[in-house]
């Protein structure tokens, strides 16, 4: 069986290597594709730009931080959603964002999930963990729309 592919989209490299060190610990051995920004994560999810015949194949989750450069996070959610290829894509906001109208426009605009990124490294690993457990073993996906 392939392995899946999570989409972490996180700009904070310290950020990119807490969640990465979270989900070996958890023991899910998944491929872990960054996006950087808003813009790679598009190209990544449409195949554009440097991903430009990248297989069509989606990752079983995406783990979206709102606060990217280029373009933000609910921007990336807006098109993701407005896209039959993506529209039914698991879509994890995992920010530091305190901002109640974060939280209310991204499940207007389609979020799967809401989780606000704890302080505390343990707490950040344990909710990293689970979150692989749920989106790449237990969750069942839509099939695929073509």
């Amino acid at each position: 069986m392939a392995h899946k592919v999570i989409l972490l989209v996180e700009d904070n490299p310290d950020d990119v290597a807490l969640a990465e060190r979270a989900l070996k610990k958890n023991h899910v051995a998944n491929i872990i594709v960054v996006a950087s920004d808003g813009a790679e994560a598009l190209d990544y999810l449409f195949g554009h730009g440097s991903f430009a015949g990248r297989n069509g194949d989606l990752p079983a989750v995406v783990l979206l931080d709102l606060k990217l450069p280029k373009i933000d996070g609910l921007e990336v959610l807006r098109r993701v959603r407005g896209d039959p290829r993506t529209r039914m894509l698991p879509i994890v906001v995992l920010t530091s964002s305190k901002e109640d109208q974060d939280m209310i426009a991204s499940y207007s605009l389609g979020a799967n999930s809401y989780i606000r990124k704890p302080v505390d490294f343990e707490q950040f690993m344990e909710a990293v963990g689970q979150l692989g457990l749920y989106w790449l073993v237990l969750n069942e996906a839509p099939p695929r729309v073509h």
